[in-house]
């Protein structure tokens, strides 16, 4: 995204920004992605501790997500709490099913309780970079902690702490207090009129205004790395960026430590200029830059080697006439039946290959810190 007006369509790249107060940052929606944006951020915040060595502590604390089930994450993050224990804590509270608010139980509330005590204390104690409280909203939504409680609480977490609140149904109050609000809308997808199903499944499209794609993306393929480390060896995964060319995004140490430890689960791939490509200013250079990230991604679709491919900002690749579309349609017709595929970034209008998504979030801004002048910052933002 642009660091200041969204209209534009340009990937600003990783560079030291001022430091600034910490942000809340509230994703909420019936769209995919919210939790995943949660996880991507902590990718981005180890990543941080791991390439500058810096206090970047991240607690996860995860709602109505207890023991009972297992999640596609919980290996990964498991992976990076062995290798650095003193970058992120880790909390599951809550059953492992979906329940309705008929259905509450004590046990409900005092799990809810159990998981906000420990945010609470953290919130408090400063000891944390970032606090993630995952599926929050929910919770608050269902009644089972007093919004006015938490948010007392967050209107006094230090000044340099960013919080990130996820789920749907975010309260009013939760809203109002943020410094940043996604919504993850869920965008009406075309069926097959023979069996109502859409064309291809196990692709995903993350677009919008709002931010959330690219991190979703990262989120994504920690899930996937994790299903990868704890059930499945061969799910290899593949995250291919374009329009980010250049070093310092804080993901890469993360994902670099992952790839030592695994190295056969995750490739990592970034292409494109260290620069904001702007329509009507493309160089030579962009073209080939475009070109030789589509060959890598359409020969490891072809391939069936990778379970998960992430391709990190085609869409404004595409809108940007760096690339031509067919190929791609066609690419992503044949890909493998069991390759999933997310795409992610910002286009001015529909792409032809969003008739064949399974899954279609719209990520809407409806308030960006960024906009008041704030600015990005290290280990959250890129």
């Amino acid at each position: 995204m642009t660091r200041r007006g969204m209209a534009e369509i340009g990937i600003v790249t990783a560079q030291q920004f001022d430091r600034r107060r910490g942000q809340i940052h509230v994703y909420d929606g019936e769209g995919k992605g919210k939790s995943q944006a949660a996880l991507g951020v902590v990718l981005r915040s180890i990543g941080l501790g791991i390439e500058k060595a810096a206090p970047s502590r991240v607690l996860l604390v995860r709602f109505l997500k207890g023991p009972g089930r297992t999640y596609a994450e919980d290996a990964a993050i498991a992976a990076l709490q062995r290798g650095f224990p003193h970058l992120i804590d880790q909390l599951r509270t809550g059953r492992g099913e979906f329940f309705g608010p008929d259905e509450i139980t004590k046990f409900d509330r005092q799990e809810a309780r159990r998981g906000w005590d420990v945010a609470k204390g953290a919130l408090a104690s400063g000891f944390y970079s970032v606090v993630v409280l995952d599926e929050l909203n929910p919770v608050l939504d269902l009644g089972l902690l007093p919004v006015e409680e938490v948010v007392s609480t967050l209107k006094q977490k230090p000044e340099a702490m960013e919080v990130i609140i996820t789920g749907r149904g975010a309260p009013k109050e939760i809203i109002d207090l943020a410094d940043l609000h996604s919504e993850m809308r869920s965008v009406r997808r075309a069926t097959d009129p023979q069996n109502g199903q859409p064309p291809c499944s196990g692709i995903e499209i993350y677009i919008g205004n709002g931010k959330g794609k690219s991190t979703s993306a990262l989120g994504r393929a920690l899930q996937a790395i994790g299903r990868g480390i704890s059930k499945d060896l061969s799910h290899r995964v593949l995250i291919m960026q374009w329009l980010k060319g250049g070093t310092g995004y804080t993901e890469d140490a993360a994902i670099r430590a992952l790839r030592e430890s695994y190295p056969d689960l995750v490739d990592h791939q970034r292409c494109g200029r260290d620069a904001i490509v702007w329509r009507g200013k493309q160089q030579e250079i962009d073209y080939v830059e475009a070109e030789r990230g589509w060959e890598l991604a359409r020969a490891a679709i072809a391939s069936g080697l990778y379970k998960t491919i992430i391709l990190d900002e085609l869409n404004p690749t595409v809108d940007l006439e760096l690339l031509d579309v067919e190929p791609i349609v066609q690419a992503l017709l044949r890909k493998p039946r069991d390759t999933e595929i997310i795409i992610t970034g910002r286009c001015h209008a529909p792409l032809p290959y969003f008739e064949l998504a399974s899954v279609h979030s719209e990520m809407v801004s409806h308030k960006h810190y960024a906009e008041q002048g704030a600015d990005l910052r290290r280990g959250v933002d890129y």
